[in-house]
């Protein structure tokens, strides 16, 4: 454009255009080749995905209701009640070992007990080959019976003798051992006469009571 078509617009109340530099290039921080440090929104990001990764294994973490390895969500009831059947079985177990610990014990104490009541009975038996007399007792739920002479039948029924069993007979003893063998073992005491007991305690003390020798029990 000349000067004279230019001054004409200036005149005419046009203003020049204004001039423009051309951008610069934005400088680079950091060393040679152009690495720097990245910048603050750059870094915010990498925060933000870090974040959003943490969130991610904490939802995928076990717990109630969570995942099961298949990938099937587990419900928490159903933990909550496979734990109670669990402890349940170990306390049933624990009971069952208790009761079998328990028996074998009292199994134990009783051969003891039955081993001191042998030891105790040697040669105290008054059991009498020419008795003649049965007299029958209550025994273990069931009526027993052993041979006595008359004396002894008088005695057995005045307290001042008694029965004791050992390894299935039953021998006539001293009312001292009885008490003695009722000390170590008082289930083998199969017949201890109280004489100052009304007579109806004991009906197979009176002579017509008993039962003949020949009916089997």
């Amino acid at each position: 454009m000349s000067d004279s078509l230019r001054d004409q617009l200036l005149g005419l109340g046009f203003k020049p255009a204004p001039v423009t530099e051309p951008p610069r290039k934005a400088a680079r921080k950091g060393g040679p080749g152009g690495k720097g440090r990245p910048d603050a929104g750059a870094r915010g990001g990498a925060h933000r995905g870090e974040g959003r990764r943490g969130d991610a294994r904490g939802k995928g973490g076990r717990g109630p209701g969570a995942q099961s390895p298949g990938g099937r969500r587990q419900p928490e009831g159903d933990i909550d009640l496979a734990k109670a059947y669990a402890i349940r079985a170990q306390r049933e177990k624990d009971e069952r070992i208790r009761a079998e610990r328990e028996k074998q014990e009292a199994a134990r104490l009783r051969r003891e007990a039955q081993a001191k009541l042998a030891a105790l009975l040697e040669g105290k038996g008054l059991n009498a080959d020419e008795a003649e007399h049965a007299r029958h007792f209550e025994y273990g739920g069931k009526i027993k019976r052993i041979h006595v002479t008359p004396e002894q039948l008088r005695a057995l029924n005045a307290g001042e003798l008694g029965v004791v069993q050992l390894k299935g007979r039953y021998l006539l003893v001293t009312a001292a051992v009885l008490a003695e063998a009722e000390a170590v073992f008082p289930d083998a005491v199969a017949l201890k006469v109280d004489p100052t007991a009304p007579a109806g305690d004991d009906p197979y003390a009176d002579p017509k009571y008993q039962v003949p020798d020949d009916l089997v029990w």
